[in-house]
């Protein structure tokens, strides 16, 4: 049984901890920042980090790579098309890895950056996104285009219903905040920021989430909805030509919300 938890970093990043008790084995995704995966592993005291997972090449995503790797010996894998420090492996889409005994298959998701990976796991329904997919949200468009990032959730959107979406950041109350005001009427919408304003307040964190959650709360898996398309018509003055017009509509207008 592999065990996932979530260590804090930063203001509000996630570094995913997938822990193999029987061997004393932990795998890391995004450490964009030692101490926090140094204290654990003292804490532990004998686990070995055998291998390090990373999405893209965002500082706060790869900040602590080299120290942990010089550290430890632990086995980089990362996107092949970015500039990723102490890289051992270069991933391209649909390449497959095997970490304590699980095979991993690897997505190219392009938007948030041009590289952008995902792993996804099959058996046990895991995705680790990095920022491209959120718990009610999406990342930001720093390289990408809508068309890409929009494509690359549509592919994700694809994956079973309990699908389970370990993403890298604490964004889901600002993310359901937004969703709200694209979809008033949603009650799932309503029921899911009430239950994470409750998480929040006594420090519990709001992942990971499940696709069929996501399917049904975030806006950037809805642009097909007609309840989002008569929003962003009506904000825009105009009717979409297409889902990736509304995407795009929908994340300039969470950039400014």
């Amino acid at each position: 049984m592999i065990k996932i938890e979530a260590l804090s970093a930063f203001s509000d990043n996630y570094i995913w901890l997938l822990q193999d008790a029987q061997h004393k084995r932990v795998v890391v995704v995004d450490p964009g920042d030692a101490a926090p995966v140094q204290a654990w592993l003292q804490q532990q005291g004998d686990w070995t980090l055998s291998d390090i997972l990373i999405t893209h090449h965002h500082n706060d995503h790869v900040g602590g790579v080299e120290q942990l790797r010089r550290e430890t010996g632990a086995r980089v894998y990362g996107p092949a098309s970015e500039n990723i420090p102490g890289r051992d492996q270069a991933l391209i889409d649909g390449d497959r890895i095997e970490v304590l005994g699980l095979a991993l298959q690897v997505f190219a998701v392009p938007g948030h950056t041009l590289g952008h990976i995902a792993f996804h796991q099959p058996e046990q329904h895991w995705l680790f996104c990095g920022d491209t997919l959120f718990a009610a949200g999406c990342g930001r468009l720093f390289e990408g285009t809508p068309l890409q990032m929009h494509q690359s959730l549509q592919r994700l959107a694809e994956l079973p219903d309990d699908t389970l979406i370990y993403c890298a950041h604490e964004y889901t109350l600002s993310n359901l905040r937004f969703a709200r005001a694209v979809e008033p009427g949603n009650l799932q919408i309503a029921e899911r920021l009430a239950q994470v304003e409750a998480w929040r307040q006594h420090g519990q964190i709001s992942l990971p989430s499940k696709l069929k959650l996501e399917r049904a709360t975030n806006p950037f898996l809805r642009a097909a909805e007609t309840s989002v398309k008569e929003m962003v018509a009506s904000r825009e003055g105009r009717a979409m030509a297409s889902e990736s017009e509304v995407f795009a509509a929908l994340r300039a207008w969470k950039d400014r919300f």
